[in-house]
């Protein structure tokens, strides 16, 4: 008796439902899905990717080739200016630091051997003027000895300028040497080491990189390539958000730097660099990591924020292509569903807004109610002016088929 009345409760029910959906959609066999109008902040972002590297990064190299004889430091190491980071092998620049200077000392001591020998024919010049005025010589041993003079001072210049240029060479060498100790430049934290003990290096055409160092890894940056599109959004200052797969539940913040006018093109996409600075007080951010940059262009605080899907959403009213005002005559103005459609391709409004519009449900019949919208995140578009108030429920969606010879024949249009 039990098990009968409980199946005759659900069929009762069941009835029930089924009754009331009936009745309830048999006008015009249509169901409309809607979504409510909420108040809120809404931001308009430009999104692109980008790597963390330091904001001043020195590559370390050499300026000589030889063995790396020490290496002092390690990754990660902190390393201050002047600080001694490799040494490499200094043998051979010592032993050319001694051939060098030998040859300073060989070329000083032919400067003293030609001032001997110009003051020798000073002597011999002085001696045969007197000769020669007294009529004791020719003149021609008195011209001979006026050019052996002028020979012996020639030859005492070119002396005194291979003493310089022993000179000259012997600062190459001892600098070479000096080369051969490894300094860092400045102060920072060594973030790569690409050589080892043993290893030899050959500074020819290009310098090998022995370390790289980081100056300051608490301020980052990031190099984000912004497709040209949206480039003419960016504006230096603006806030930027971030995350990196390491911290993915962190949200990091930055601001924008420099936006670099060089394009580059791949695959015939134009893009163009966007400089993020960012604070990195923890050290959370390591060079290299893949940021997921958004740049803020716009934020609406405390506005009405309309679905998107809700402005993409059309509706034609029952005879609206029969009362539209055909080509080539005159008449009056179409009816209010023809007109409110062709609002909604409506033109710009001040400050750049756009005056376009929303459909909700007037009894069982939708009702366009045009409205002036600002900044969109994608989602939600910001509401300017209008009817709309906040908790208003607008159509997205229009499920189902008009019934024929109903009030609404020409049933939803989606664009």
């Amino acid at each position: 008796m039990k098990k009968k009345i409980v199946v005759a409760s659900v069929l009762i029910i069941a009835l029930a439902a089924g009754g009331w959906f009936f009745f309830k959609n048999k006008g015009n066999g249509l169901q409309f899905r809607t979504e409510r109008v909420i108040r809120g902040d809404l931001r308009a972002t430009v999104t692109a990717t980008g790597t963390v590297s330091a904001v001043t990064t020195v590559l370390v190299g050499t300026q000589v080739s030889g063995t790396v004889k020490e290496i002092f430091v390690d990754f990660n190491s902190p390393v201050k200016k002047g600080q001694l980071l490799a040494q490499i092998d200094p043998a051979l620049s010592e032993a050319k630091v001694a051939q060098t200077r030998a040859n300073l000392q060989s070329a000083e001591a032919s400067v003293e051997k030609a001032a001997a020998a110009l003051q020798e024919a000073n002597r011999t010049l002085d001696r045969n003027r007197t000769l020669w005025e007294k009529k004791y010589i020719a003149r021609s041993e008195l011209d001979a000895s006026e050019t052996n003079q002028q020979s012996a001072a020639a030859q005492l210049s070119v002396a005194r300028a291979q003493v310089g240029q022993a000179r000259a060479a012997l600062r190459q060498e001892e600098t070479n040497l000096q080369y051969t100790r490894i300094l860092s430049p400045v102060d920072g934290v060594v973030i790569s080491r690409n050589v080892d003990v043993g290893q030899t290096v050959a500074a020819s055409f290009q310098t090998p990189t022995l370390f790289s160092i980081a100056q300051d890894l608490t301020r980052m940056q990031i190099d984000t390539n912004v497709d040209e599109a949206d480039i003419g959004r960016i504006r230096v200052g603006q806030t930027v958000q971030f995350t990196v797969d390491a911290y993915p539940d962190t949200i990091f913040t930055g601001k924008v730097a420099e936006v670099r006018n060089a394009p580059t093109t791949i695959q015939n996409v134009v893009t163009y660099t966007v400089v993020v600075k960012v604070a990195n007080p923890e050290l959370k951010l390591k060079p290299g990591m893949t940021a997921n940059v958004s740049v803020i262009t716009a934020l609406e605080k405390d506005v009405l924020k309309v679905p998107n899907a809700a402005i993409r959403f059309k509706w034609q009213p029952a005879g609206a292509e029969s009362n539209r005002k055909a080509p080539g005559t005159s008449g009056g103005k179409g009816d209010a569903g023809a007109s409110g459609n062709s609002q909604m391709k409506g033109g710009g409004a001040a400050n750049g807004a756009k005056t376009q519009g929303v459909w909700i449900l007037a009894g069982q019949k939708p009702r366009r109610i045009p409205l002036t919208l600002g900044i969109s995140d994608g989602n939600d578009t910001a509401v300017l002016s209008g009817e709309l108030k906040e908790g208003d429920a607008v159509i997205v969606e229009a499920k189902g088929q008009a019934k024929k010879g109903g009030s609404q024949p020409g049933g939803p249009r989606f664009f």
